[in-house]
């Protein structure tokens, strides 16, 4: 039945396809009728067609690795409100879409929360970017003309969920507030945006050209959201303590050791 199995492949049926030979054993066995058959075929390709599209969406995602929530440890931060937290990883807002925005200083987790949004948005079969500030404008900046540059807003205009990391780690010239300006005011009212910065809005204007632009961005991206704000110190510094401190006594045991031979 080899060929048979091509062909259904070639329509599309791979999973059909590629267990033939078991299901119609299985058919024979069990006496199946013909109805039982092709909804057995159909659960079949369903399933596969669910999971090829879910690793598809992971692959589009670039979330990358990162760390679960269950491994987050909520009394590190002296502020996080992890009811909203919560709420957020539900992804519920996208079908409203609305924003969210993580305000923290470095080594506070932003990141990681944010893939984890991303994670749970895939997981509800939404399309979604995971993608630095930085990394956005280079890719819009390398149009090399208008045609293009519009093709590829587009693309981002579209995605379900935008996550948009490490905004304000880099100073915005002109052009670059402008690309961003259209990123988010194409998504504006449409579709959500994840947002990680380490300035609180206040501090926008140190790295747009000037006042009035980022009070434009600011107001597109948090007129529905919810604003996120985490305070404490760096989990980093924490564990580059912990590890310095684990280093200390195994050190001073081998001096010791060496001193006695």
């Amino acid at each position: 039945m080899s060929d048979l199995a091509q062909r259904l492949c070639d329509l599309g049926l791979r999973a059909t396809g590629a267990e033939l030979d078991d299901l119609v054993a299985r058919a024979t066995k069990e006496r199946w009728s013909p109805v039982q058959l092709l909804e057995h075929m159909v659960d079949l390709d369903e399933r596969d067609h669910a999971k090829r599209s879910l690793d598809r969406r992971f692959t589009d995602s670039h979330i990358g690795r990162f760390k679960p929530m269950a491994d987050f440890d909520w009394a590190w931060p002296t502020k996080i409100d992890r009811g909203m937290v919560e709420r957020a990883l539900d992804v519920g807002f996208i079908a409203e879409a609305r924003n969210i925005v993580l305000v923290a200083p470095q080594g506070l987790a932003k990141t990681m929360i944010a893939q984890n949004l991303a994670h749970q948005a895939v997981l509800k079969g939404h399309s979604v970017l995971f993608i630095t500030a930085a990394q956005l404008l280079l890719d819009l900046g390398a149009q090399e003309s208008s045609r293009t540059l519009d093709r590829r807003l587009k693309h981002y205009a579209k995605i379900s969920l935008l996550v948009l990391d490490e905004l304000g780690y880099l100073a915005f010239d002109n052009r670059n507030a402008d690309l961003l300006f259209q990123v988010v005011s194409r998504r504006y009212e449409k579709k959500s945006l994840v947002l990680t910065t380490n300035l609180a809005f206040v501090d926008w204007p140190t790295v747009f050209p000037s006042a009035t632009c980022a009070t434009a961005l600011i107001d597109r991206v948090i007129h529905h959201a919810d604003v996120i704000a985490i305070e404490g110190e760096s989990y980093r510094l924490r564990e580059a303590r912990e590890r310095a401190g684990q280093r200390a006594p195994a050190a001073a045991d081998g001096s010791s050791k060496s001193k006695k031979k």
